[in-house]
């Protein structure tokens, strides 16, 4: 890469030279040049030459999938039969694994077990250690191990006759698999558990009624007039993503920023692209109990599409192409109306935010009037490992949350280890907000690398379900396009302080903070409290953003740094907890001012956080009650 004051002067003197220009970057005033390397000290010497990148011929991969210690997986759905379970086992080393035991129990209605198989191999009952009516233990001597070679399946029979799905109620009404706990722990040292999943997943996503998105749909806000520009790796042409939720066409153009033209269709290799997008607009209707609720299981499913191409089917791009597809997105911004940019890939940072190519495109993107999120990266726990684009201070930097598989409470959901910490190597704190980000189903094409390569999260009815930083960046682009509906005036920077001054941090019973502002940022978002609550003109006000595109002034963060490169920030230690958060239900842990004041047995926090949460709550409150109020 070639940058300097002047794209068109560049690419005459690369191509005087005897070059080839392979990206006219002209939105950071740079170009992308094949050059022999004898002329390219002639190249720098010339003064229209700021800077150069050099050696750009390998993609670098900005979209990691998480790292399991247990390289054995069992499959996210379980197969409840009339009389037996059935859960696969996917092993994804060169060799055959090992099993060294299994544990299981279930219902104490289904009697004991009357056979285990592991793959076609019957395993003798009675060699278990421990065995009853609900449970069974089995350990394996050396040398007598079951093996796993690539897809297999754990089989269990029970011996009270059968069960059935229709007979609601009955003693013999089929259990779900939230009522089933299995285990397989392997000679390598490691073991995979079956999820508690979730009842009738295809069909009801569960985000949407948990982040209070249902209702918003039930009052036609869905996303309506609202561009969302998806950077990704393509789009699957689903029916569900090709059309609204009223039939009619909504993907307004497709940009292959590999090849440099639009196209009719945009094959996603990797399905990654598929999921993000189907998390932020999916048209279908959410079924519960057989009929349709009303609302939907994309956040913004009325909302139009454009979809940009720039990850290969192993999850690579170029950097160069990456400059090139922001910049698509930016000169087309009017003809599709493109509100919201989603970019959930990161990569660790190489330089300071302002020379990032990337963020250098990224930063023009949001002057135009595009309101930009980002994944913070799938790289934690460590500090300062939140990626790039998400390192930018300017744009919305989502962490990830999970729920523990219990969309019906809050008290157990937590920031898992994967979900990348800040602050940035300038000193800012990112992520800025948290979101939903465990086990996110949508959906995917199934002939996709993630499909292919993970078979143990496909349902069997073909949905995928995915776990990352990507997720959340997603739910939160279609959070930005309800918001975008209901006030279309917002700015960017406008629709940044609605969610961070909403966001629900976690406290403990004490009043501290039960994670770091460079783990939570302010919090957990909340598309209604940022609707009711959140607040205009303060997502960049202490930044300067054409400053910055100048190149007349640089920015920096309040992070300070001690002697071994950790990260504080002026009262940290005072705010926060110095005992780490349950990774689960907690009985200290809420999320928000609200659950943390309206919590049983609540008294005045005695912790000195100098925060007063009262005050705050109050104050909530107050607006609340106002705005219920008739006119």
């Amino acid at each position: 890469m070639l940058q300097g004051s002047s794209t068109d002067e560049i690419a005459h003197l690369v191509e005087s030279l005897g070059g080839e220009i392979t990206h006219r970057l002209n939105i950071i005033d740079a170009v992308g040049a094949k050059l022999p390397a004898d002329q390219l000290d002639t190249v720098l010497a010339n003064p229209v030459i700021g800077r150069h990148i050099d050696d750009m011929d390998l993609p670098d991969e900005v979209e990691k999938p998480l790292d399991f210690d247990c390289k054995v997986r069992g499959h996210i759905e379980l197969t409840i039969g009339p009389d037996q379970i059935n859960w696969g086992l996917y092993n994804k080393m060169d060799s055959p694994a090992l099993l060294s035991s299994i544990s299981a129990s279930w219902p104490k209605r289904l009697g004991p077990a009357k056979a285990v198989y592991v793959g076609e191999q019957k395993i003798p009952l009675e060699t278990a250690n421990e065995q009853d009516s609900e449970s069974l233990t089995l350990s394996f001597a050396p040398g007598k191990e079951p093996t796993i070679e690539g897809e297999s399946a754990l089989r269990i029979t029970f011996g009270k006759g059968t069960f059935h799905a229709d007979l609601p109620g009955n003693a013999q009404a089929q259990p779900s698999q939230s009522d089933f706990e299995l285990e397989a722990a392997f000679t390598e040292g490691c073991s995979t558990e079956l999820v508690p999943g979730y009842t009738n997943n295809q069909d009801d996503y569960y985000y949407n009624s948990v982040a209070g998105i249902d209702a918003l749909h039930m009052q036609q806000v869905t996303g309506r007039g609202v561009t969302i520009a998806v950077i990704d790796s393509g789009l699957w042409d689903h029916p569900n993503l090709l059309e609204n939720t009223q039939g009619k066409s909504r993907v307004l153009a497709r940009y292959d920023a590999l090849a440099d033209r639009e196209v009719e269709s945009l094959h996603d290799g990797s399905g990654h692209g598929t999921h993000m997008t189907s998390i932020a607009a999916h048209s279908g209707a959410t079924i519960r109990n057989g009929k349709p609720t009303g609302w939907y299981k994309g956040v913004a499913p009325d909302a139009d599409i454009v979809a940009v191409k720039v990850l290969d089917r192993e999850g690579r791009a170029h950097l160069l192409d990456i400059v090139r597809a922001v910049q698509w997105v930016v000169d087309n911004r009017e003809k599709y109306n493109i509100r919201v940019l989603n970019l959930s890939f990161s990569q660790l940072p190489r330089w300071p935010y302002w020379d990032d190519p990337v963020n250098q495109a990224v930063m023009r993107a949001w002057h135009s009037g595009i309101a930009v999120v980002a994944a913070a990266g799938n790289d934690g726990p460590d500090q300062m490992t939140v990626g790039s684009p998400g390192n930018l201070p300017y744009v919305i930097t989502v962490g990830a949350v999970t729920d523990s598989w219990t969309p019906d409470t809050r008290d157990d959901d937590y920031v898992p280890d994967f979900s990348s910490r800040g602050p940035t190597p300038t000193g800012h704190i990112k992520p800025d907000i948290v979101a939903l980000g465990g086990h996110i189903t949508g959906l995917i094409n199934h002939d996709s690398a993630l499909a292919t390569g993970q078979p143990e999260d496909l349902l069997s009815t073909g949905e995928f379900v995915s776990t990352g930083s990507s997720q959340a960046a997603a739910l939160i682009s279609g959070y930005l396009a309800i918001l975008l509906q209901l006030e279309p005036q917002l700015t960017p920077d406008d629709l940044k302080c609605k969610l961070i001054t909403s966001a629900e941090p976690a406290i403990n019973r004490d009043g501290s903070l039960a994670y770091s502002p460079f783990v939570q940022g302010y919090g957990y978002a909340s598309i209604t409290r940022a609707i009711t609550l959140g607040k205009r003109g303060c997502g960049n006000d202490d930044l300067d953003l054409e400053a910055d595109i100048a190149r007349t002034d640089f920015f920096y963060g309040p992070a300070r740094f001690d002697d071994n490169d950790h990260a504080t920030l002026p009262d940290m230690e005072q705010m926060l907890s110095t005992e780490p958060t349950e990774k689960g239900l907690s009985e200290s842990r809420r999320w928000g001012v609200k659950e943390h004041v309206e919590r049983e047995g609540y008294s005045t926090p005695t912790h000195p956080t100098g925060v007063d949460w009262e005050e705050i709550y109050r104050a909530e409150k107050a607006t609340i009650e106002r705005l219920a109020r008739p006119e």
